[in-house]
């Protein structure tokens, strides 16, 4: 096998591949990566390369997204280092231990938050409807929609820094905000007084909106574990017409419950950027095939509720991150890990995984 490259960024798709390659040359220019530098930008993803090139040795350091799968055999001998170019990391959790992990922390906080905000009018306005009648100008048989005030109560859950930026424009908006986070006494040595913490149990209850913007830990036994955190029974004893929004994964609140609550009013109006396992949902969409789980099939569902607009549900294919700042800003935050990697002599990252303590 050679070795044809030192670094590989892959899934890199559209502006983001441009905005690769400038900042690439940018930092050879400033001499803060080798003016030698071997790299390569794809749009393919680690699994569909390797295929294509079986001979290729994969380098040190590589950068991927979340449809790349890391092969076993890339995590045996000398410790080699990943930048996941997502603000999500669940995907490598797990191999924390088998390699230097790091991840897009700060690039789309503010355009991921702006979507949250985007949802939140969309549900509370009932676009749908209204646009729906605006083809016949119909304004007698029309709903009347959620206006903001502080007698509304919007809860964030998880304010790291995409949820404390949304926290901040709920309050921008108008809106009593709260927020739920296991680290919340971490936080408040962070945040003071900006943040009103408050229970699971007391927001679930007394929200008109919930915002998810927790990252997803699939790891059982860590304290962060959260699938199926908003599962069917938690909110059941949610306010009628609550306003159900995701930002971050679909996991975390399964389609299959947000689906039958809504049936049944409980829930008012869902956003949803997310999907569970967005992968296997992407390509049965793609190739028209059955969806065999109940959330696909239920994913599917509300998807298509939402393009018919026969219901207050607004979907997106997880692009909250694409605004025209943080297309931008996440090839700038990747080449920065890469400049952190040279500076720690090519043994990791100045931040990496676990972020935060793995056990409860």
């Amino acid at each position: 096998m050679s070795r044809n490259y030192d670094i590989i960024h892959f899934e890199a798709l559209g502006e983001e591949a441009r905005h690769l390659v400038d900042e690439t040359k940018a930092a050879q220019e400033c001499g803060l990566i080798p003016a030698d530098l071997r790299y390569l930008v794809t749009p393919q993803n680690l699994q569909e390369f390797l295929n294509q090139n079986p001979d290729e040795e994969l380098p040190d350091i590589i950068s991927i997204k979340t449809h790349s799968i890391i092969p076993s055999s890339y995590l045996t001998g000398a410790k080699k280092s990943i930048i996941t170019r997502s603000a999500g990391y669940d995907h490598l959790e797990t191999l924390s231990d088998k390699a230097n992990i790091t991840s897009l922390r700060n690039y789309c906080v503010n355009s991921v938050a702006q979507t949250a905000i985007k949802f939140m009018y969309a549900a509370a306005g009932l676009l749908n409807q209204y646009t729906v009648n605006a083809a016949t100008f119909e304004r007698n048989m029309t709903a009347s929609f959620m206006e903001f005030t502080p007698d509304r109560v919007a809860t964030v859950f998880g304010v790291g820094k995409i949820g404390k930026r949304a926290y901040d424009l709920v309050k921008a908006n108008g809106l009593t905000a709260q927020a739920v986070d296991i680290r919340e006494e971490e936080l408040k040595q962070v945040y003071g007084d900006s943040v009103n913490f408050v229970s699971k149990e007391q927001a679930v209850k007394n929200s008109d909106i919930i915002i998810n913007a927790m990252n997803l830990t699939r790891i059982p036994d860590s304290i962060f574990y959260n699938e199926n955190y908003f599962s069917e029974d938690v909110l059941r004893q949610g306010k009628k017409g609550l306003i159900f929004i995701n930002i971050t994964r679909g996991e975390i609140a399964p389609e299959a419950g947000l689906l039958h609550l809504y049936q049944e009013g409980i829930i008012g109006g869902i956003g949803l950027d997310v999907f569970t396992a967005e992968n296997d949902f992407s390509q049965s969409l793609k190739c028209q095939k059955p969806a065999g789980d109940i959330n696909l099939q239920s994913a599917r569902r509300l998807l298509e509720m939402a393009e018919d607009r026969t219901a207050n549900i607004y979907v997106q294919p997880h692009q909250a991150f694409n605004s025209d700042l943080a297309a931008a800003a996440k090839a700038s935050d990747t080449v920065k890990h890469m400049i952190e990697w040279f500076k720690c002599g090519k043994k990791g990252f100045e931040e990496q995984l676990p972020y935060y303590g793995k056990a409860g």
